[in-house]
């Protein structure tokens, strides 16, 4: 009986393909993930030059104690422009990894280093919501951190397909 069932829903699942098909729907996919990678970098790069965004991550920057050093460097007010240029340089050149297997590697690479950097800062930041128990409920700070998770794995799929292209000798 339970085989017949998952015989039924296979062969509904296949029809499907008639309506779309299933590289077509990969294709959406690829192009809503690369957007989804694309605009938190652009616009919250854009951000980075406001005193509100400079202001919001004080205590993010301030906790860490691998960040905490840019302040010394570069200020506050610098620190939030530094950040905000490399994520808007990061967005032009995920947008240019379509047509360039380089820009694929170098946004990749660079987008995946900036979420596994904010995903670290889940691992001093208080990030469970004690009032409710803590672990595993996530207070506003990790469900802000928590979505970089994604968006460093999409980072990584960019930075191996571009490096993928570039030894295939597909160059665009």
């Amino acid at each position: 009986m339970t085989q017949k069932l998952i015989a039924a829903a296979d062969n509904a699942f296949l029809h499907l393909d008639r309506f779309v098909s299933a590289v077509r729907i990969k294709a959406i996919g690829l192009a809503v993930a690369l957007a989804g990678v694309v605009l938190p970098l652009a616009l919250i790069g854009l951000l980075k030059f406001t005193q509100y965004e400079a202001e919001a991550l004080q205590p993010l920057i301030n906790g860490t104690p691998w960040l905490a050093w840019l302040y010394l460097v570069f200020g506050e007010v610098g620190t939030s422009a530094l950040l905000g240029v490399v994520e808007i340089l990061t967005a032009f050149l995920l947008i240019a990894s379509i047509w360039s297997a380089r820009a694929a590697i170098l946004g990749g690479a660079i987008a995946a280093l900036t979420f596994a950097t904010t995903v670290s800062i889940m691992l001093v930041f208080p990030v469970w919501e004690t009032s409710i128990g803590g672990f595993p409920w996530l207070n506003a700070a990790g469900q802000f951190l928590l979505k970089d998770v994604a968006l460093l794995g999409f980072s990584l799929v960019i930075l191996g397909d571009g490096l993928a292209r570039l030894r295939a000798g597909q160059l665009r």
